[in-house]
């Protein structure tokens, strides 16, 4: 039941329509450029540069394409939804938790997971971290290849990352001081199939 209520959360955050908005949808170019987010003024220049558009010229194209083969998705709406999926699956990941990491990534993602998960069972080591903020959220490629929709974000995130073994002893990293991470994860879903959800197919670093 847990396992299927995070399915729905992500549904109802990875571009649905409430049901609250407009009968008809908005315009391709609403949808394709959400109102720009504020900057902040400490960033690394290579991260500000980023950060300063939500959706990269490099994806309007497939963004354009997602739309056209969906017409309720939202690019606005996917991005908070995304923000809430990459802390959810983070969370289950510390936690070590699999069974809600196998309804929000797919098998690959899934089973590097796992594997981590298993290793640092072995070594006797639990993870105590906090996803501090997440800075920014944006949109780098997006594609249709079939009846596959793909999204590529970037997230820009501070983490506080703490090791402890299982005397709940500090083994490394720290709790007061947060780590920039910046993350890159693709989303997929299948257009037009009774699945609704957007899954986590690939990780990589920023």
């Amino acid at each position: 039941m847990i396992a299927g209520f995070l399915a729905l959360r992500l549904y109802s955050v990875l571009g649905k329509r409430t049901g609250h908005e407009q009968p008809l949808p908005k315009p391709a170019e609403e949808r394709i450029a959400p109102a720009s987010m504020p900057r902040t003024i400490d960033m690394k220049p290579e991260v500000r540069e980023v950060a300063n558009r939500a959706v990269d010229a490099r994806a309007e194209t497939g963004l354009r394409s997602v739309i056209a083969a969906d017409q309720s998705f939202d690019v606005a709406q996917f991005l908070e939804g995304a923000k809430s999926a990459y802390r959810m699956i983070l969370e289950a990941y510390w936690k070590g938790d699999e069974e809600t990491l196998s309804w929000l990534a797919e098998d690959d993602v899934r089973s590097g997971f796992a594997e981590a998960i298993a290793a640092r069972s072995e070594a006797g080591h639990v993870l105590d971290n906090r996803l501090v903020v997440v800075e920014r959220a944006s949109i780098l490629d997006a594609s249709v290849e079939g009846k596959l929709a793909r999204i590529t974000v970037r997230f820009d995130a501070d983490i506080a990352a703490v090791t402890r073994d299982l005397e709940g002893n500090v083994v490394a990293g720290s709790l007061t001081d947060a780590v920039e991470t910046h993350d890159v994860w693709t989303f997929a879903r299948k257009l037009r199939s009774d699945d609704p959800n957007w899954k986590l197919v690939e990780t990589d670093e920023a």
